[in-house]
């Protein structure tokens, strides 16, 4: 096992600069003939931002406006992120078929490829969006280059571990396609990104449980306070160093029988 997780480690860095190479491709290929480009991310998710704060600002009567627009924007922005690169990972391995069963290229290329593009969707996206939030509060970029740093990196290595397994699973069961937008939403509706999790009263513990609300809050409460709270950071760094073990484990074992099923 230690050795086909070297194996995988070493081939994504010395591969790195064809698969970043081909996923820029694609990010170009997005926005093609368009006078923003990928400015467009940016922009769609600040008005957006911008619609969700007036009306669920005016709802939920908050107080202190200004900080409830960095926290609803900063949860928004990383949410968009993170549920692109696991709506996308069901069918990842089905669009790559040809080229999975007619080269020799691993199927762990397709993987970082597409983690790669979902890395520059999102950077696109927030960089804007920090931009924007910054005239509400103006240290965003000192907190997120400081300790921010650290949450930012756990979100990232998520954002390829999570969709990986995902993908694994919607190889043998199809109709997981299907399913997993209505849980995203789910997910969505039910977590603290549009409102504080103190709004949930006693159904408070369906955040805590709830990894994909922890390793986005972790981020942003470090960009609001610039303070880092260990006692989240570690956790989430745990459970992502054994789930990328246990990602690249099932996708090595998954390679013999990958062209069988897609």
């Amino acid at each position: 096992m230690k050795n086909e997780l070297f194996k995988a480690l070493s081939y994504a860095w010395k591969s790195k600069n064809v698969w970043w190479y081909t996923a820029t491709a694609r990010t170009k290929a997005r926005f093609a003939r368009t006078t923003l480009g990928g400015f467009w991310l940016g922009l769609s998710n600040l008005l957006t931002i911008a619609a969700l704060a007036a009306v669920y600002g005016t709802v939920f009567k908050v107080s202190n406006f200004n900080e409830y627009v960095v926290y609803l924007g900063v949860g928004f922005a990383s949410w968009t992120a993170l549920s692109s690169s696991i709506s996308s990972a069901p069918k990842l391995f089905e669009i790559n078929a040809p080229q999975l069963l007619n080269t020799n290229t691993k199927h762990i290329f397709y993987t970082l490829e597409e983690w790669a593009f979902q890395l520059q969707t999102f950077s696109q996206s927030i960089g804007m969006v920090l931009i924007g939030l910054s005239f509400f509060q103006n240290n965003l970029f000192i907190n997120l280059l400081t300790l921010g740093i650290f949450p930012l990196i756990n979100l990232l290595i998520f954002m390829y571990w999570f969709p990986v397994f995902i993908a694994i699973i919607g190889l043998r069961y199809k109709d997981f396609y299907q399913l997993i937008p209505i849980v995203l939403q789910l997910v969505f509706l039910l977590s603290p990104f549009l409102y504080e999790k103190e709004t949930l009263g006693s159904y408070s513990w369906i955040a805590d449980f709830n990894p994909l609300y922890q390793v986005i809050n972790s981020l942003r409460e470090t960009l609001l306070t610039g303070d880092l709270s260990l006692k989240k950071f570690i956790p989430i760094t745990i459970i992502n160093v054994f789930g990328t073990i246990y990602a690249i484990s099932i996708l090595n074992r998954t390679k013999k029988v990958l062209p069988f099923l897609i």
